[in-house]
């Protein structure tokens, strides 16, 4: 039994799924940058990418269930060949579906996707974008030398557009700290963001998202070469909040990997937890009303999700 399995039994805690109201897909491993803090080791050189077939596999899954939400990451999802094929076909077969799309915003300047931007405006995109700070110096450092420049001439062109303006087109920031330690308090941090993005940039957004690290790929190399991973799972650990459980993505999400195989939540996927005892098992082989009750699979790392005020893919819990 892990750390974390331990310790809601201590706490008389039960972590089991309730009714699956968000699709996540991981379509792919392929971005852009190379972040410091990415758990899915994703960049310009990787080739894992969604092939058109397991697309529609998804969709014709998707389509039969009364799922509401569709939440595309990666990597940069914008990046496969078929992202926007994706969406059409999603918007086609249910209109009123709710698409989510998890942008690093310096996607939408790179060559060839010029008029991605107004694709997403378009087809009523809600966007969660990677914002680590309202500084120049703290994004770079995170995400590469100029990530942050990028990162504001998108998100004024996403407002230009009507993102944050339009009230269908929601626009939401998501903070990630820049090393071993937990999120300030959301709200506080979320006024910070609005007058400093507003005053110096005339930056407008709807929420912002603090999301912790946690101590898998990318980021726990980093812990490990500055010799702090031991250090920060204590930090986690200690910060246990039995709160937070209730709000856990993986009560209420499925999420689906790039060849289509499904994990109780988009970390669990990067450690390869798989929920037929570590055999594959794919999307269009599980009937929804049957995971409800089903025990989600944990492990250490999942302490990062329940520290302090919690961590999901909504930001802060409690």
């Amino acid at each position: 039994m892990n750390r974390f399995a331990q310790k809601l039994r201590e706490h008389s805690i039960s972590l089991c799924r309730g009714r699956p109201e968000i699709l996540q897909v991981n379509v792919g491993k392929l971005c852009n940058l190379t972040c410091v803090h990415c758990h899915v080791n994703a960049g310009p050189k990787r080739k894992e990418i969604m092939s058109r077939e397991t697309i529609d596999r998804i969709l014709n899954w998707f389509g039969r269930t009364n799922i509401p939400t569709i939440d595309l990451t990666g990597g940069a999802p914008e990046m496969i060949p078929d992202f926007r094929y994706f969406i059409e076909q999603v918007k086609s077969l249910k209109p009123r579906s709710h698409i989510i799309d998890r942008c690093n915003l310096t996607i939408l300047l790179e060559r060839g996707h010029e008029d991605l931007a107004a694709f997403l405006a378009v087809n009523k995109v809600e966007i969660i974008a990677s914002m680590p700070c309202y500084s120049s110096k703290n994004v770079n450092a995170q995400r590469g030398e100029g990530v942050f420049e990028g990162s504001i001439a998108a998100l004024q062109l996403l407002n230009s557009l009507g993102y944050a303006i339009d009230p269908e087109l929601p626009l939401h920031l998501v903070y990630n700290p820049v090393g071993a330690f937990l999120s300030p308090a959301q709200t506080e941090l979320e006024t910070d963001y609005k007058r400093e993005l507003k005053k110096h940039f005339g930056i407008m957004f709807n929420n912002l998202y603090t999301l912790t690290n946690l101590p898998i790929g990318r980021f726990a190399s980093y812990l490990r070469h500055n010799n702090k991973l031991n250090e920060y799972m204590e930090l986690l650990i200690h910060a246990f909040n039995p709160a937070t459980v209730d709000g856990l993505m993986c009560r209420n999400t499925i999420s689906v990997g790039w060849r289509g195989e499904v994990y109780d939540c988009d970390f669990n996927q990067q450690l390869g937890m798989q929920w037929n005892n570590g055999a594959p098992m794919f999307l269009w082989d599980v009937d929804p009303p049957k995971i409800e009750g089903r025990e989600v699979m944990t492990g250490n790392h999942c302490f990062g999700c329940t520290a302090g005020a919690g961590s999901s893919c909504g930001g802060a819990i409690v």
